[in-house]
């Protein structure tokens, strides 16, 4: 079965405070999904899009449980903290088998 993954690329940081109550409560989260963190912030050489604020990678069991955890109540009471905090683009990919 193939795995999921969360992608999530940050264009802008408005509120760092947003994104500090979202992270304390989106790393618990993403972890009671079943999710491991692999890149999280770092070095970034950006070469198409120019977006180089912040990358995240995530990987899950499977694309089913990647989906279930963005959509469990504990991560959306982390999204609904980060509000308008940040521009990303967010999403669940599935892996190769």
């Amino acid at each position: 079965m193939p795995k999921g993954y969360w992608v999530s690329v940050y264009r802008t940081i408005s509120d760092p405070g947003k994104l500090a109550a979202y992270n304390k409560l989106a790393g618990p989260a993403v972890k009671a999904g079943g999710g491991r963190t692999f890149v999280r912030g770092g070095r970034v050489e950006a070469y198409d899009a120019g977006i180089a604020e912040r990358t995240i990678l995530i990987e899950f069991d499977s694309f089913e449980q990647a989906v279930a955890a963005r959509e469990s109540a504990a991560y959306q009471e982390a999204l609904a903290v980060l509000g308008d905090g940040v521009e990303r683009d967010f999403r669940i990919v599935e892996g190769i088998d």
